[in-house]
């Protein structure tokens, strides 16, 4: 049982992503604030604000719609990660960690879905 968005893993891991994003962005050119940043900042947050929205939705078609517009946000992200490297403003190891980060933060969003569908999710799972 969970008492706020706060406790679910999904939101958690999604949080994580967002703060080592910002820690990425920050060390590309300058001229890239109003772009690639600002688009990827925006993605991120929105992957963590979807959860945290969609915990307090009453209906599981309203939740679901919050965990959907959360995950299309992690794929922008996912694509953001290449363009940075491909841009050469992150390394092969910096790559890879925003990589893993996505990646685990998509596998706690989709198993909270998953939650969602089959089961009473008035207990928050």
């Amino acid at each position: 049982m969970t008492n706020n968005f706060q406790d679910l893993l999904a939101w958690q891991k999604a949080h994580e992503f967002v703060l080592m994003v910002y820690k990425t962005t920050c060390t590309f050119p300058e001229w890239e604030r109003h772009r690639l940043c600002s688009q990827f900042e925006r993605a991120a947050v929105s992957i963590a604000a979807n959860i945290a929205e969609g915990y307090k939705k009453l209906s599981r078609a309203d939740k679901l719609r919050m965990m959907n517009i959360a995950q299309g946000s992690l794929e922008e992200c996912r694509y953001y990660v290449i363009l940075s490297r491909d841009l050469g403003y992150i390394d092969e190891n910096h790559y890879n960690d925003l990589n893993y980060s996505i990646y685990t933060a998509s596998r706690f969003l989709n198993a909270y879905c998953k939650g969602i569908k089959e089961n009473d999710f008035s207990s928050q799972v």
